[in-house]
């Protein structure tokens, strides 16, 4: 009976500490990761993602993002991007708010999206209907290569994705 007891409470333990590790987001593979900055006319601008790594992976081959697919700009939940003032995007215009943003490379280019839904998982459940913005933009070849997907955003609105040698960069104000 107290063997039986001891396990149980030993089960119960583990489960718990199992599920409490869950719940540590540091501890994944593509951990979390934030870029913020105020850009000049005050607008707060971030970018919460999960930053996966490309462990000798090719883009596009092995890892997403793949053409013709919309990719979640990250790893685990969708990326969120959020402002806390209207803004202008590649010249067009954005309300504040929280966006889910993704990515779609398409023979032309790339689009980058905001979409009005910020709590899918990847993107399950991505809906073109909730885009509140497409802006299509051209990729170019990272200066430094980077194995860890990176967001930047400097003071003057210049936001970039890089990751491997992709650098996907596009400008608000």
């Amino acid at each position: 009976m107290k063997k039986s007891f001891l396990l149980s409470m030993l089960a119960v333990f583990l489960f718990g500490f199992a599920a409490k590790a869950q719940d540590d987001k540091s501890k994944r593979p593509s951990p979390p990761a934030k870029a913020t900055e105020t850009i000049s006319g005050g607008a707060v601008i971030t970018i919460d993602y999960s930053s996966p790594s490309l462990k000798n992976r090719v883009i596009g081959k092995d890892v997403e993002p793949m053409k013709g697919q919309v990719w979640r700009a990250g790893a685990n939940e969708a990326t969120v991007f959020e402002t806390s003032k209207k803004i202008m995007v590649e010249g067009k215009p954005l309300a504040a708010g929280k966006y889910g943003f993704y990515v779609l490379q398409q023979d032309d280019g790339w689009n980058i999206i905001f979409n009005k839904v910020t709590d899918h998982w990847g993107a399950d459940g991505y809906d073109a209907k909730d885009d509140a913005l497409r802006v299509k933009i051209k990729a170019a070849k990272a200066v430094k290569a980077m194995e860890k997907l990176t967001y930047t955003i400097t003071k003057d609105g210049k936001i970039s994705l890089v990751w491997g040698d992709l650098d996907l960069t596009f400008h608000v104000k």
